[in-house]
């Protein structure tokens, strides 16, 4: 496996997972990659839980704080939740070990908009880092670093950290090489500079990491894949998604308010947005672009179609299926993709400038358009708020999809009151479910809700929601939002209580 090594000095620093992990030390920082399960590094993460386990039984305590770019994979996470080992998280967690701890009080957690990570870590609001342990795919003879299948924060890890380990991983595509732009033009105010980024595929840095070689302290060769889990096919609920959407966009294409070729992409990780992806498959809209988060199936497919002209991103979201097909044809979409550090790929500006059409998924929404992306119940933290943010509140057009139901028709996901916000209403254009379309654009809060009310809403839940609505114009403190405080969050209380928010002779 040397053979992705090419600087022959860096060679002597090969060594065993076990002796890499040895070089982290309990109470540290440590900057680890990994955006959703693909590019995390799969061997040191393994050792360093075991080397926690092999401490907490003799005795002693041993944690470490882990910053990533996003989601990694149950051999970083999972494996370090398991053994206790993660004293605080950010900026995103979708492991169930991790979620678990977080939700019991175990493991401090700070989620963050992922837009924000690197520059707050600049401006050192997060405090040292350590150790960088960063997935690469390769070196070359001058040392500079081949990226893996994903970029996020690697770039500033690999800048700010006092020592850095390696997993040169065999198993990523050599195809990969040229794929990555790493720009190194950022700074921090007064001295920040306009990103000179103007379309979704000008390239504007480097396609390798630069790095000082002296902070190398490690390099451990690894052949594994990434993991990511596999996209179910949509159901009926998703296709009505799809669909709603997909008539959406062709309106606005008709009325001129979007070109044929839409405007770049944003699409969240789910099936959902995949099932819109889909769904573009057909749709007559061509020479289309993205500039988002990551690349799912979906986009690969409309790539190899040619319905997708070229993706710009700082991470693949591959099924198994789709990542083996990846890999066995890299070559083909050099041309066609690109990956870039979430700094970039998620920039506030370059969203505005570029105008992107964001797709997110929600838990809930209430009446008057404010979403709630993160907490179940308004205290239990599921995945993060993740870029969502990010797109949304600069998106050309802001788009909240999700069924209207969960929990088998338990749960609502249009409320009276969301039981935590994280897009307020003035950040949510357009929310979709199987139900219908709701395009809030320009619509007062009472006008929201009859829209919501009435086009995205369950039939089961629909009077629950009529009922509520019609008293608080009636009772309502306030009537610019009219709402009854003392009854506002209780759908929430009686899921809480009795496992559904529909009444008990409901």
């Amino acid at each position: 496996m040397s053979s992705r090594i090419q600087n022959a000095a860096l060679r002597d620093r090969i060594m065993s997972a076990d002796d890499a992990a040895a070089l982290i030390q309990s109470s540290t920082t440590v900057g680890m990659s990994g955006f959703t399960g693909s590019g995390y590094p799969k061997s040191v993460p393994l050792a360093l839980a075991r080397r926690i386990e092999a401490e907490h039984a003799a005795g002693n305590p041993f944690r470490v704080k882990v910053w990533t770019g996003a989601s990694t994979g149950p051999e970083l996470d999972g494996a370090l939740a398991k053994a206790d080992g993660i004293e605080f998280r950010l900026p995103y967690n979708s492991d169930p070990i991790a979620r678990e701890k977080i939700n019991a009080g175990e493991m401090n957690y700070f989620d963050m908009h992922l837009s924000q990570v690197a520059p707050m870590a600049w401006q050192g609001f997060l405090g040292p880092l350590d150790t960088a342990v960063i997935e690469i795919s390769g070196i070359t003879p001058d040392k500079t670093l081949i990226p893996s299948s994903s970029i996020g924060n690697n770039k500033t890890w690999l800048d700010q950290a006092k020592q850095i380990i390696l997993e040169v991983n065999s198993w990523q595509s050599e195809a990969l090489d040229g794929m990555h732009d790493i720009y190194y033009g950022t700074a921090l105010p007064p001295n920040r500079k306009p990103i000179p980024l103007v379309r979704p595929d000008d390239r504007i840095g480097s396609s390798h990491f630069k790095v000082d070689p002296d902070k190398i302290v490690a390099i451990v060769e690894t052949d594994a894949p990434d993991r990511n889990l596999p996209f179910a096919e949509p159901d009926d609920v998703a296709t009505a998604i799809a669909g709603h959407l997909l008539e959406f966009f062709a309106h606005e294409v008709k009325v001129g308010r979007l070109p044929p070729s839409l405007l770049p992409l944003q699409s969240g990780v789910g099936n959902v947005t995949n099932a819109v992806l889909a769904g573009l498959m057909d749709a007559p809209f061509d020479n289309m672009t993205a500039f988002t988060e990551v690349i799912q199936d979906g986009m690969l497919d409309l790539l190899e179609a040619g319905k997708l002209r070229m993706a710009s991103a700082t991470a693949f979201s591959l099924s198994p299926t789709a990542a083996d097909r990846f890999n066995r044809d890299a070559s083909h979409f050099t041309s066609k993709l690109i990956l870039r550090p979430q700094e970039i790929s998620n920039h506030p500006e370059l969203v505005r400038r570029l105008g992107c059409i964001a797709m997110n998924g929600l838990i809930e929404a209430d009446i008057y358009g404010n979403v709630n992306s993160t907490h179940v119940m308004g205290s239990r933290i599921q995945n993060g708020i993740g870029g969502s943010g990010d797109f949304a509140r600069n998106a050309y057009v802001s788009i909240f999809m999700t069924p209207s139901t969960a929990k088998g028709g338990k749960i609502s996901a249009i409320v009276p009151q969301a039981a935590h916000v994280d897009h307020i209403s003035q950040d949510v254009q357009v929310i979709v479910t199987e139900q219908g379309l709701a395009d809030l654009r320009g619509l007062s809060p009472k006008q929201r809700a009859d829209t919501i009310i009435a086009n995205c809403a369950h039939p089961v839940y629909r009077p629950m929601l009529q009922d509520y609505y019609d008293r608080a114009r009636r009772s309502s403190f306030g009537q610019h939002a009219p709402n009854i405080l003392g009854e506002a969050l209780s759908w929430h209380q009686r899921y809480v209580e009795t496992g559904s928010m529909l009444p008990a002779n409901g």
